[in-house]
């Protein structure tokens, strides 16, 4: 074993509080959340989704990502958003809160769509959000790879940055797609990789899925999602998941060169749903942590006792 091999052995032993990602044999750092059940959590990627399901619709999610590593990103989020009356409009809000190493940010953002008829199926909505985070650093938090520097004697506490976001969404009963950027602006973020703050860079999102119906009983969706971050890889992540009966949903997804994941979903009551995914890790990490845990509970409520055309997305 040569002297750089050693090296690098025994600084994945001391810094067990800084993970970053390895895609395609490339490092960069995590900076906003990931989530595997982002076709259920939609808003929180792009703030023209508020209102579109036409109901009353909220979400709690928790992420235990890379379960085993002390100071890995842990990740709850609660939203909710409805649309107003029959004005085209739709209302949410965001609360987040986001765990890593010696960081913890806490994310509040308030989203506003509009939406118009474009044919006599689609809709096309724009969306905007504002909002701000609280960004905390603990240096007492953690072993690092430079102790002495100056920078781990600046702890910081709850400094508060503003969120300005912007995103379109297109859909049909079947289909939908949208492009998005959950925050426009260029404030200070936890860099995991580089173990000190820096600008945050912009993050553009692109989510596509249709739904065929198989037979009466069984729905099959295809759907996708990729990130763009300057200086980064692609982030691409692919899913398949199967409906059965309008009630329990089995799914398998792919992030490239990161994670698989199983899925499931199901409809405890007419308006509650819990969904659970679990992510196995296949990038240089795996040998590092048993995978990710992450659960939802989504709650919708229509006016009326039943929803009318409950979606799959």
């Amino acid at each position: 074993m040569n002297q750089e091999l050693i090296r690098r052995v025994l600084r994945m032993r001391a810094v067990v509080f800084i993970f970053g990602f390895v895609i395609m044999g490339t490092s960069y750092a995590q900076q906003d959340p990931n989530y595997t059940q982002y076709m259920y959590n939609t808003m929180s990627i792009n703030p023209a989704y508020a209102g579109s399901k036409e109901v009353f619709s909220a979400a709690v999610l928790s992420r235990s990502q890379w379960v085993g590593v002390e100071g890995a990103p842990k990740t709850q989020s609660l939203s909710f958003h409805f649309p107003v009356n029959y004005s085209g409009v739709g209302i949410g809000m965001n609360v987040i809160n986001d765990k890593l190493g010696p960081s913890q940010e806490v994310y509040f953002d308030g989203n506003i769509s509009y939406t118009v008829r474009t044919s006599t199926r689609g809709n096309l909505a724009f969306g905007m959000r504002l909002g701000g985070r609280l960004l905390s650093l603990d240096w007492s938090k953690g072993i690092y790879k430079n102790p002495n520097d100056v920078v781990f004697n600046q702890n910081i506490n709850s400094k508060f940055l503003p969120t300005l976001g912007a995103g379109l969404y297109y859909h049909t009963a079947k289909f939908y797609l949208g492009i998005s950027v959950p925050n426009l602006l260029r404030t200070e973020h936890y860099n995991d990789f580089i173990e000190s703050t820096a600008t945050e860079r912009l993050h553009y999102f692109g989510i596509i899925g249709y739904v065929f119906d198989v037979n009466d009983n069984l729905k099959f969706k295809p759907s996708a999602i990729t990130k763009v971050v300057s200086g980064a890889p692609l982030s691409f992540d692919a899913s398949a998941n199967f409906l059965f009966y309008d009630k329990v949903t089995l799914g398998f997804a792919y992030r490239w060169g990161d994670s698989m994941s199983g899925l499931f979903d199901i409809k405890v009551f007419e308006n509650l749903n819990i969904g659970y995914a679990y992510d196995l890790t296949t990038s240089n990490y795996r040998n590092y942590n048993s995978g990710t845990h992450e659960v939802i509970l989504r709650f919708e409520v229509a006016k009326g006792t039943k929803l009318k055309s409950p979606r799959f997305f």
